[in-house]
């Protein structure tokens, strides 16, 4: 949807501190880690690289097919997540940042909207998000529907954020949207 987009524009434009989810559920399946053990130990070591990494794409193709597959790795990854998120913005907060952004693609199906205080949401159209998610991961027609049909709607999503973020348009026009809303953050954040 331009997650990235949107993040990666505040931490170069406006030196606001990132926390990315998915750069902490990476962390979480490195070469021996305890998360990665019981996803070898659950799925075999057929899940691995030959380097000892995991294999993304064949996980991915198990948990999308699997709502309880799915599940299951969720149980493992997101406390994770949480816990290295938390300890990132206890140190954060510490250092007196007055803004952070935290980047969580799940952050309602992973229940983590008590670490937040607003919620941008970033939309597009169903076709540019095929489209982006199809030249991104290489990922056939059928896996991205997968993976979206994996996701709370974007309609319920957008029922919940404090603001939205229009990614139909150009990279332009997104920023100008950041802009708008940065420009409108009380003088002491």
């Amino acid at each position: 949807m331009g997650k990235t987009t949107v993040s990666h524009y505040l931490a170069q434009t406006y030196r606001i501190p990132v926390l990315d989810a998915d750069l902490y559920a990476r962390e979480a399946v490195e070469p021996g880690s305890r998360v990665l053990r019981e996803i070898v130990e659950r799925y075999g070591k057929s899940i691995l690289q030959s380097n000892g990494q995991l294999d993304r794409r064949r996980l991915g193709d198990i948990v999308f097919s699997s709502s309880a597959e799915r599940l299951w790795l969720e149980q493992q990854i997101h406390p994770f997540v949480r816990d290295r998120m938390q300890a990132d913005l206890r140190r954060l907060s510490a250092e007196t940042y007055p803004i952070l952004v935290l980047v969580i693609p799940l952050l309602f199906e992973a229940r983590m909207t008590d670490l937040v205080t607003e919620i941008w949401v970033v939309r597009t159209s169903p076709e540019q998000q095929q489209q982006r998610l199809q030249q991104r991961d290489q990922l056939d027609f059928a896996q991205v529907q997968a993976r979206i049909n994996s996701q709370m709607a974007i309609e319920r999503k957008i029922q919940q954020a404090d603001l939205v973020l229009d990614n139909t348009g150009t990279l332009e026009e997104l920023y100008r949207q950041i802009d708008t809303q940065i420009q409108k953050a009380p003088e002491d954040c």
